[in-house]
């Protein structure tokens, strides 16, 4: 059809006069036409694109609607991680934040500048812009892997399609923003409504409305659902300068006619952050949006670099989270849940209540000292809360209530599971499944830890392969992995011919290993790499380590009465036994040990920390060679490290030993050392 010369530049215009019309809607709040005439333009660039179909553009604000269903979300890699942050409860906790970022900047805590901003009780998202379209949009999921849920996004209004150009600042070519994407009170109000009247399950609250929502296979279900996004930062950036602040920044983005919340304030201290926290606090009832908390924030750019990361969190922020909700019921029974560590948890089974819009069935009891704490007994009346608003838990017990028939928790003496003994170390709260190698409820755990670098080393035998094994019923311990085949391996997700063979061959590869690696591969509960190494230097075999006692265990240096009772008791597990029996007959084997006394070494009882990057071998390597020469080499430093050893870019380990008054090495005074006692 050809179309008449004066019709592209109509629709061209329409599309920049609705887009101006919802960055002035959605972003600065400030229409500047009644809904009437927006929906008229809006209806006339509808006609044209369905007049003449080539016209239609894909950051065309008509194409909101919803795409056809998918048959399930594409998974997305995230090329900047997308962390959680640490959360405070307390004053306090802000404070304390506050300390530790002022003593790693060297600055007083009222030269601090924060971003403080309510934390939205929503589902993270991540939009990808290139060249200004929105290309891709994901779920955080756990961090570094989401799902692809780009459909779905494109139908939320206040989600440009494409960012203004026209902006003071040019656009980088790869932009990815990071935000929440929530329900508002009144919209949450009117699709429960909607619920209701179709006969339909109303949601328990708007957050889970709207995780439902954008998670729909049917992206004009999540079109025809009322959802917002406030914008909070960025992740990937290519092709593009940002200013050097977080609030410039978040400025930046409203800019280019993404939304951002209205209520985030720039503060200086942590005073002032605090101050943010009861303001927002006493108008949360009366926000549009449902918030759990604050983010506090450091400003500058530069000090964020600074400051780092902990763990998969940045030193930098932190959400402090209002306090919990509560509500009473009565404690129904106490079950056991055995967790993928072979953690034993007590689980509250709960007379259903109403916890800030959710209703709770279940509650958390971490472990036996804290019932006990709580004199908590089945029949009882309980207080129930939401942690963070998040996390059911039992707070107290009304014993005003208490009934006469009810009964004390007894922690049972073997795995639910699989029937091992449970054991709980001395000094320890938390009581585990013994039967590590057997246990289905630890098997995925215990397989991707037996397979890992350090211990087996099964090249290619990755996580998501491993969860598919078990998941197929073809594993069901790390015996059966020296039993798969080639065509079982090729016919799983993501595997073919030629990755299904060189697994094959990984396999083979590891069963030639050491004593010390197999050791550690079997996961024993507070046996890592350096106990392992010791235990093999001290029995030089399996077998006197699998029939040694107590006393003999708390022979190896090293080995105290709480490592010495988990080795004891891993390998009094007959389940434990047949897997490494089964091991040995596939085919591992290791080298004889040659047993020398631990007087004899020359490092013996010295202790050892390597930092920085080593020229001459890895670090892996010069730790063997010390461990060989009777050394213990640990990963900090106290005043008991006899050496650093520091390579180029030693960094905090270095510093420490400095202050500490530990003598320092370098690269050549570490080879000295190992020629010498070698």
């Amino acid at each position: 059809m050809t179309i008449p010369a004066n019709i592209p530049a109509r629709a061209r215009e329409l599309r920049e006069q609705l887009n101006y019309h919802n960055y002035r809607y959605y972003v600065l709040d400030d229409p500047e036409i009644p809904d009437a005439e927006y929906d008229r333009l809006f209806r006339e660039l509808q006609a044209l694109e369905e007049q003449y179909p080539a016209l239609v553009t894909p950051d065309s604000p008509t194409q909101r609607v919803g795409a056809e269903p998918l048959k399930a979300f594409g998974e997305v890699k995230h090329v900047v991680p997308m962390l959680s942050l640490g959360n405070a409860f307390s004053g306090e906790e802000v404070r304390d934040f506050g300390r530790r970022i002022a003593e790693k900047l060297g600055l007083a805590e009222d030269e601090i500048d924060f971003t403080t901003e309510p934390k939205m009780d929503g589902l993270a998202i991540s939009l990808l812009y290139e060249a200004g379209v929105l290309v891709r949009g994901a779920t955080r999921g756990d961090g570094v892997t989401g799902e692809d849920v780009t459909q779905n996004v494109r139908t939320i209004p206040c989600v440009p399609l494409r960012l203004r150009a026209e902006a003071q600042r040019p656009l980088p070519r790869v932009l990815e923003v990071r935000g929440e994407v929530y329900m508002p009170k009144a919209g949450f109000e009117a699709l429960n409504e909607r619920q209701r009247a179709a006969g339909e399950k109303p949601f328990a609250n708007p957050r889970n409305a709207a995780a439902g929502s954008l998670r729909q296979l049917d992206p004009k279900v999540t079109a025809s659902r009322p959802l917002a996004m406030f914008c909070y930062g960025v992740g990937q950036v290519e092709d593009g300068q940002l200013p050097d602040r977080h609030s410039a920044i978040l400025a930046q983005l409203k800019d280019w006619g993404l939304r951002v919340c209205p209520e985030i304030r720039t503060v200086r201290g942590i005073d002032a952050c605090l101050d943010y926290y009861r303001d927002i606090g006493e108008r949360r009832a009366s926000l549009p949006y449902e918030i759990d908390g604050v983010v506090y924030k450091v400003d500058r750019i530069d000090q964020q670099e600074m400051l780092g990361f902990v763990s998969r969190a940045p030193r930098w922020a932190i959400a402090h989270k209002f306090p919990a909700q509560e509500a009473l019921t009565r404690l129904l029974a106490i079950d056991i849940q055995v967790g993928r560590t072979g953690a034993i948890t007590p689980v509250a089974r709960l007379e259903p209540v109403e916890v800030g819009g959710v209703t709770v069935t279940n509650a958390t009891l971490h472990n036996q000292d804290e019932i006990a704490r709580m004199d908590l007994r089945v029949g009882d009346t309980v207080v129930v809360y939401r942690a963070g608003d998040v996390i059911p838990k039992v707070g107290s017990v009304v014993l005003l209530r208490r009934p006469p028939d009810a009964k004390p928790f007894v922690m049972p003496t073997h795995c639910p599971v699989c029937g091992s003994d449970i054991i709980r170390l001395e000094g320890q709260v938390i009581a585990r499944c013994s039967g590590g190698l057997y246990c289905p409820a630890q098997r995925k755990e215990a397989i991707k830890h037996f397979a890992s670098r350090r211990a087996m080393d099964i090249e290619g035998l990755g996580e998501k392969l491993v969860e598919q094994l078990v998941d197929r019923d073809l594993v069901h311990d790390p015996a059966d992995l020296y039993a798969l085949t080639v065509e079982q391996l090729a016919g799983l997700e993501r595997m073919a011919q030629k990755s299904a063979e060189n697994l094959i061959s990984a396999l083979e590869k590891s069963k030639a290993t050491s004593l010390g690696r197999f050791l550690f591969a079997l996961g024993i509960r507070e046996v890592g790499e350096t106990t392992a190494q010791s235990l093999a230097q001290h029995f030089g075999d399996l077998q006197p380590i699998e029939e040694a006692d107590l006393e003999t265990l708390q022979s190896v240096p090293d080995v105290g009465p709480i490592v010495a009772n988990s080795i004891y008791t891993f390998f009094r597990q007959a389940h434990n036994l047949e897997v490494i029996d089964k091991l040995i007959a596939a085919g591992i084997h290791w080298p004889k040990v040659e047993v020398k006394a631990a007087e004899v070494l020359p490092l013996a009882g010295k202790v050892i920390v390597l930092t920085g990057s080593l020229q001459s071998m890895s670090r892996s390597e010069a730790k063997k060679r010390l461990q060989a020469l009777g050394a213990k080499v640990t990963g900090s430093v106290s005043k008991k490290t006899d050496w650093v050893i520091a390579g180029e870019a030693a960094g905090s380990k270095l510093k420490k030993a400095q202050e500490l008054g530990v003598e320092v090495l370098d690269e050549t005074g570490l080879l000295n050392l190992l020629q010498q006692q070698g």
